[in-house]
């Protein structure tokens, strides 16, 4: 069975969550909700089983739990963390981030 790949956005604020989920959106994949807090974003790293989470904020502790519980998870971040795959400077490059990083961290064919 194909599954679509999965993005998690996760930010400190709702208008950061909006804007990086607009950045974010393709047809190449799905976006989860998006969570602005640590609790909802693990909540919804158990439910929505994505491949990629995208992190903009102090979310240290997030991408540290992550990266423990789900070492093939690809993390994308707005800053360096330990465990981020990538790193970047603006919600506008999410979507090449994302398109970048190896399987199954890339767009499904």
């Amino acid at each position: 069975m194909c599954r679509a790949l999965k993005v998690l956005c996760v930010a400190s604020d709702r208008q950061t969550l909006t804007e990086m989920k607009r950045a974010a959106v393709s047809a190449e994949w799905e976006l989860a909700p998006g969570a602005t807090t640590e609790d909802d974003a693990l909540a919804q790293l158990d439910a929505e089983q994505p491949h990629v989470l995208v992190v903009f904020g102090e979310f240290e502790s997030l991408v540290s739990r992550a990266r423990e519980g789900r070492p093939s998870l690809r993390i994308v971040c707005d800053r360096e963390l330990p465990g981020a795959a990538v790193v970047v400077g603006r919600p506008g490059e999410i979507r090449d981030a994302v398109r970048a990083l190896p399987r199954p961290g890339g767009p499904v064919r």
